[in-house]
């Protein structure tokens, strides 16, 4: 099984996956540039050994929460990690968050089919019924991909995050399932081609 690569879902530029240890260094480089982490919520510098812990941590199966590599379909390129968490089965709800770590990627569209795919596995195999995800005010290529996946904004928490030396606002976005499937039926038809 060494160069064959596991699929939890499949788009056609991308695929998900389950993270694997060598996804590690890549993974901490990509949280210690500046460039990514402008739209995360980490500040920290992230060592080697912190970002080992946190693999070790969402690596474990859980009710809660699914974090997933992207890669690119053609060349298994590690492209980024996308997460499905607070999962509340109860409510039906849960929150979304990427990050694309390989610059060369941006832009490109596998963000947005990325979170198509996720989307399905939450709404279709999970029976949750609404997805929240935030964005810091000034990530505008995040917002921009989050509504073509059928997010629009639910809230905003005035000069939230402190960023580049200033203030901005949390956009909170959220999806529900019944408007999620009218984009799904026509996203789904790109993915049969």
């Amino acid at each position: 099984m060494k160069n064959k690569t596991v699929v939890f879902r499949a788009g056609t530029k991308g695929i998900l996956r389950p993270l694997i240890e060598s996804d590690v260094p890549f993974l901490m480089q990509w949280m210690n540039d500046l460039d990514v982490t402008q739209f995360l919520r980490t500040i920290l510098p992230v060592s080697l050994q912190s970002e080992m812990e946190w693999f070790e941590k969402v690596s474990k199966q859980s009710s809660d929460s699914v974090t997933l590599a992207m890669v690119d379909k053609k060349t298994k390129a590690l492209i980024g990690v996308i997460s499905l968490g607070n999962i509340d089965h109860r409510q039906g709800t849960a929150t979304t968050g990427t990050s694309i770590g390989n610059k060369k990627y941006w832009g490109k569209g596998y963000g947005t089919e990325a979170k198509m795919l996720l989307l399905e596995y939450a709404f279709r195999e999970l029976n949750l019924r609404k997805i929240y995800s935030d964005v810091i005010g000034y990530n505008e290529r995040s917002l921009a991909y989050a509504k073509k996946c059928g997010y629009v904004e639910e809230a905003r928490l005035p000069q939230h995050y402190y960023r580049k030396g200033q203030y901005w606002d949390k956009i909170v976005l959220a999806v529900y399932r019944d408007e999620w499937e009218k984009l799904w039926k026509e996203f789904s038809k790109t993915l049969k081609k």
